[in-house]
């Protein structure tokens, strides 16, 4: 990679060069400048009462679910909050973004789901992030749909799993679902106690939501009382097109005070960062994708108190 060098900002240069000189060298900023754990802005996050269970999920591909999944759950980590990130899509691209082994050999959700396998012989701590750990998840998983099907009480696998695992020192556990609304995806909505939906702003964000909620409410109904639609985060978010906004309003206008404040722009360092086993909180914390989302996760651990 070409190490960039900090440019010298022109004095009459116009807001658009300085923006654009400014984001190209953003991972050059002086650590002193930098978010750090205790530069939160509003003091210390509160942490929940208890750990709270977040399944991320929208069976639309390409919407940020584990690029939300995982910087929020860094973000969290990083301001003292103790996360556990459970990869439950097969590509295993949240494992990627956390540095966690998940090769085809290496014990993962599949053997929890599947074979009984205790959820804390699969637990690693992430790299460099004390506070934050991962459930990693391998190509096997792929298989776990078709073999549910015949195993008792397939749809609360999951849930038994984080039950039985001793979850006392977490305050929050984020599920990365598939992109499908299969026994996957309906194992992480009975396990978990709230749902958090990535919206891409773009023409096709609302289409195919309406069945995703109606999933969530059967399960409401006959799975899993406790389970409730509390976060909507708007991603890949365009300022530059009146297409986003509009998007923007239309999501904001149907579910109100469930649609964080908060927006994630489309970013390059937010596509960069998984390549390097990291989150964009790590490896590029001034840039606009890794300060919106310490916003988001903010907000996050503020409706905790609601």
């Amino acid at each position: 990679m070409a190490i960039v060098t900090q440019t010298p900002l022109n004095p009459g240069d116009s807001p658009l060069v300085r923006e654009a000189l400014n984001s190209v060298v953003s991972r050059e900023t002086p650590t002193a400048q930098l978010p750090t754990q205790t530069d939160t802005g509003q003091g210390a996050w509160p942490r929940p009462s208890k750990c709270r269970v977040i399944a991320v999920a929208n069976q639309k591909g390409g919407v940020g679910k584990t690029t939300t999944s995982v910087n929020i759950a860094a973000a969290l980590s990083m301001n003292g909050e103790r996360v556990l990130v459970v990869d439950l899509d097969p590509q295993g691209n949240a494992s990627t973004a956390l540095a966690t082994e998940h090769r085809g050999d290496i014990p993962d959700v599949y053997q929890v789901l599947v074979d009984d396998l205790p959820m804390a012989d699969i637990v690693k701590q992430v790299p460099d992030m004390p506070n934050l750990y991962c459930a990693p998840a391998t190509i096997d998983l792929a298989g776990a749909e078709i073999e549910l099907v015949s195993l008792v009480a397939r749809e609360a696998r999951l849930r038994r799993a984080l039950t039985a695992y001793d979850a006392l020192d977490l305050d929050y556990i984020i599920i990365d679902c598939p992109p499908s609304l299969g026994l996957l995806t309906v194992n992480a909505l009975v396990a978990a106690d709230e749902v958090m939906i990535p919206i891409q702003c773009e023409y096709y964000a609302l289409e195919g939501l309406g069945q995703l909620l109606r999933n969530v409410d059967l399960i409401k109904a006959h799975l899993n009382p406790t389970l409730r639609l509390s976060t909507i985060v708007l991603t890949m978010y365009d300022g530059r097109t009146r297409l986003a906004s509009q998007v923007a309003d239309e999501v904001r206008a149907h579910f109100g005070d469930t649609v964080l404040n908060t927006v994630i722009p489309r970013s390059v360092r937010l596509s960069e960062a998984p390549s390097y086993g990291q989150s964009v909180m790590t490896y590029d914390p001034g840039s606009s994708g890794a300060m919106a989302y310490m916003d988001a996760a903010r907000e996050i651990a503020h409706r905790a108190l609601v």
